[in-house]
This record gives structure tokens, C-alpha cells and sequence, in this order.
């Protein structure tokens, strides 16, 4: 978990039951506190939504921003956008525990929640698969072309005898 997880805490002990706006910006030191090589900065405004209820809360998680990641392909840093929506619901229990993505059980006693995993998570959960820097508006590569360029240079060439034999029938 992060170092800096108490900015990402939602106090509602005390709440009227009713709805509650939050924004939290999450940086580069939040990154840096879970030391995960994929991202290290970073850039998104997390926006939520508290409902509560007599005997729940129901949080919508409005993420945007963007996450400095490495290029899969010229290893170049460049930024990506993030933007997606996600929710939570928290139940009261005897202990805490995950029922599923979307529902967790805090203990009776609890007054308040940590955000911050679940800020790493979304924002995880918001990345392609692929991390290679966006076309242009022309639809042309945006990436170091010079590591491109060499890249391709190094490129096996297809050898001819494998060629001939691409010719051969098979009846």
C-alpha cells in the first residue's frame, strides 16, 4: 500500500445519509510510494462521489488524467490518457473483506476508508495492455523513429531459401 495514503481518505462517521463530492489529484509521489516499474508518474484528477446510506456507501469513481509510461516498442517515456468511470459498494460486517471487484465488507467500528488502493487499481485497470505512443493525427507514428529506424536495420530479412519453397505444390 502507499506511504502517502492518508491524502485518500474519506472520513464518514458522522455523515448525514446523503450525497458527498470528493477530488483528489493523484501525483507523482503517490506513484512513486508503490514502486511499481510500469508507471512511476503521473498526472489524474480522481473524482467521487459518496452516497450514503443507512446501511452502506455507495462510491462513483470518476478518473481522468494521464501516466508517464515506457514504449513497448522504442522504449522512449511518453504520456498516456487515462479516463474511465468505476464504483464501489461498501457493506459493514464483523471483518473486512472483498466480495467481489465492485462490493467490499469494512468492520462495524470503521469510520473511515483509504482510497488509495483502490486509485492504484483503477488507474492500473485503465492502461492498454500494449504501452506504445499514440499516432499522430495523420495516423503516423509518434515514436523515436531513430530507434525505429535501427530497429528495423537489425530485422532478420527473410532468408531466399525459405522463399523457394513457399513456391512448392502439395497435391
Amino acid at each position: 500500500m502507499g506511504k502517502n495514503s492518508n491524502n485518500y481518505v474519506i472520513n464518514f462517521k458522522g455523515l448525514e445519509p446523503g450525497q458527498y463530492d470528493y477530488e483528489f489529484q493523484v501525483g507523482d509521489k503517490f506513484f512513486e510510494s508503490y514502486g511499481v516499474q510500469d508507471f512511476r508518474k503521473g498526472d489524474v484528477k480522481v473524482k467521487v462521489e459518496l452516497l450514503k446510506e443507512s446501511t452502506m456507501l455507495v462510491l462513483n469513481f470518476d478518473v481522468e488524467g494521464s501516466v508517464e509510461l515506457e514504449c513497448d516498442r522504442c522504449l522512449d517515456l511518453y504520456d498516456q490518457q487515462v479516463k474511465g468511470e468505476f464504483k464501489l459498494i461498501v457493506k459493514f460486517g464483523e471483518e473486512a473483506e472483498e466480495l467481489t471487484d465492485e462490493i467490499i465488507v469494512l468492520p462495524f467500528e470503521s469510520h473511515q476508508i483509504d482510497l488509495s488502493q483502490f486509485f492504484y487499481e483503477y488507474i492500473a485497470l485503465l492502461l492498454p495492455m500494449k504501452h506504445v505512443h499514440p499516432d499522430d493525427e495523420q495516423g503516423h507514428s509518434t515514436c523515436n523513429q531513430e530507434m525505429i529506424q535501427r530497429l528495423e536495420s537489425l530485422t532478420v530479412k527473410s532468408d531466399m531459401r525459405w522463399d523457394a519453397l513457399k513456391n512448392i505444390k502439395f497435391d
